[in-house]
């Protein structure tokens, strides 16, 4: 890797003595990681295949390193949502939670494509918690939302806003995270683009950028609220120098955390500053720094003139009140409020009901809750959010378990052969883990997986080399636990 010879300065006066240490780290192989989806895993509980692990991330209860990279856009599993591919560093944010947050909270995500933290939130946030996860750039907000979707959890809402958007909830948020965009000094080893574009120009413009968005959202943030501040970078600039910025200039005070001593965890490089810096060669990850700071409990709101309020207010989302066609849809259906909007139907929480709707009246929101299905004339058509929702109603669909090449032709949006099946809608599952819906039709099989889901490649690795096995191998077909 040749790298930049001002980032290989700036290295050297970060840390001396220990640069060689970290030159040589970046010439490793990029460590392997997943993190399990803990809602699907306690539903249906499958053990790694022999070897494929090598040991768990110290800072999460669900991260694992894997002992190579596997062919994941070929294991069924992977678009099940059963996990996420996700550095190990940026899996410290589960630790920072659930250290921290022990009351249910309403939580913004701001900068939270492709979804790694976004999940991490709301499967470690307190139960009852509220996860709102926004992405700028709107062809990476429906990535975002897909990710989430695969999840199967219902306590979120995904929009397509600017920082200064969330100015029109003054006081709103318990919980702010800014996992800030960056020069990606952290991502050399995995990303040759990375590289490409480090300056220490570009360092400076994204130092003053990040500053831009922490002013912007600071008011969202209730006062006594937490913020979580992070980088994937190792410069002092948009590390330390901002984190003390927002301590000085905006009003809060650092939270320290308590940390594993063998973890490898660097304190930040400031003796004014609490922070936590992963580096290559002490941690098995990626370049991460992370802060906590709580805003200051007497801080006064600043008058904010915001006229996106007015400009993208969306019409009324009804309520339905006969929910008795689609609450048997769902577990538990008395918590949920059902809407319609355009011919879909969508649940979310009712105890989150007034927050959601609010927020879904300012914001521009590209899903919300589950998406149960849509009306289509007189038919009703279950959405492939329901099919992951893990609060699905199993006894609600026959359920027809596949094998694996039928899984992959089914992920590839083919022509499925299947025996056996009633008339109407079948959840298909692999491994007992729901993949999506077909019709059976009787005289042909609709595929009804997303098509902008679908896998492209026609390829197939040489031989299946399976992630996970079976725990129960006597399991019922046509059933989930």
């Amino acid at each position: 890797m040749r790298l930049p010879e001002d980032f290989i300065h700036s290295i050297r006066s970060l840390i001396p003595d220990k640069e060689e240490a970290f030159f040589s780290a970046l010439e490793e192989d990029v460590p392997v990681s997943i993190r399990l989806n803990p809602a699907k895993f306690r539903r249906n509980p499958l053990f790694f295949s022999p070897g494929k692990v090598t040991q768990t991330v110290p800072w999460s209860q669900w991260g694992y390193y894997l002992s190579e990279r596997p062919a994941f856009t070929f294991d069924p599993l992977f678009h099940a949502g059963y996990y996420y591919v996700q550095e190990a560093s940026s899996m410290f944010l589960e630790y920072v939670v659930r250290q921290l947050v022990h009351e249910p909270v309403i939580c913004l995500d701001l900068c939270a494509a492709p979804g790694g933290k976004s999940a991490i939130l709301l499967s470690s946030l307190p139960e009852g918690s509220l996860v709102v996860s926004n992405e700028i750039v709107r062809q990476r907000a429906h990535v975002l939302a897909e990710n989430l979707i695969k999840l199967g959890l219902s306590n979120g809402l995904v929009c397509n806003n600017t920082a200064a958007d969330f100015a029109a909830f003054p006081r709103f948020f318990d919980l702010v995270l800014v996992d800030a965009p960056c020069s990606g000094e952290g991502m050399f080893r995995k990303d040759e683009n990375a590289v490409a574009e480090w300056s220490l120009k570009n360092v400076q413009m994204c130092a003053a950028r990040q500053k831009d968005i922490l002013t912007d959202v600071w008011d969202a943030l209730k006062p006594g609220g937490l913020l979580i501040y992070s980088t994937c970078t190792y410069n002092m600039n948009e590390n330390e120098e901002n984190v003390r910025w927002i301590a000085h200039e905006l009003g809060a005070e650092f939270i320290p955390l308590q940390i594993g001593e063998s973890w490898g965890i660097s304190p930040a490089l400031m003796p004014d500053v609490e922070g936590y810096r992963f580096f290559p060669h002490t941690v098995k990850g990626e370049g991460l720094f992370l802060s906590v700071l709580r805003k200051s409990a007497s801080e006064k709101p600043r008058t904010i003139k915001n006229s996106f309020r007015e400009k993208n207010k969306n019409p009324e989302i009804p309520f339905l009140k006969d929910m008795a066609e689609y609450a048997p849809l769902l577990q538990n259906p008395e918590e949920y409020c059902f809407v319609e909007k355009e011919g879909r139907i969508s649940a979310f929480s009712r105890k989150h009901a007034d927050a959601l709707l609010l927020l879904a009246e300012k914001l521009r929101v590209v899903s919300l809750g589950t998406e149960i299905g849509k009306k289509k004339g007189c038919d009703f058509i279950p959405s492939h959010a329901l099919a992951m929702c893990v609060q699905q109603n199993p006894d609600a669909f026959f359920y027809h378990e596949v094998t694996y090449d039928q899984a992959i032709a089914y992920l590839r949006g083919e022509v499925l052969v299947l025996d056996h099946l009633p008339l109407g809608f079948v959840l298909l599952s692999y491994k007992n883990e729901p993949l999506g819906f077909v019709k059976n039709l009787g005289n042909r099989i609709n595929n009804l997986y997303p098509r902008d889901w679908r896998i492209r490649s026609s390829h197939l690795p040489e031989k299946r080399d399976e992630l996970f096995v079976d725990v129960i191998k006597d399991s019922v077909k046509n059933s989930i636990p």
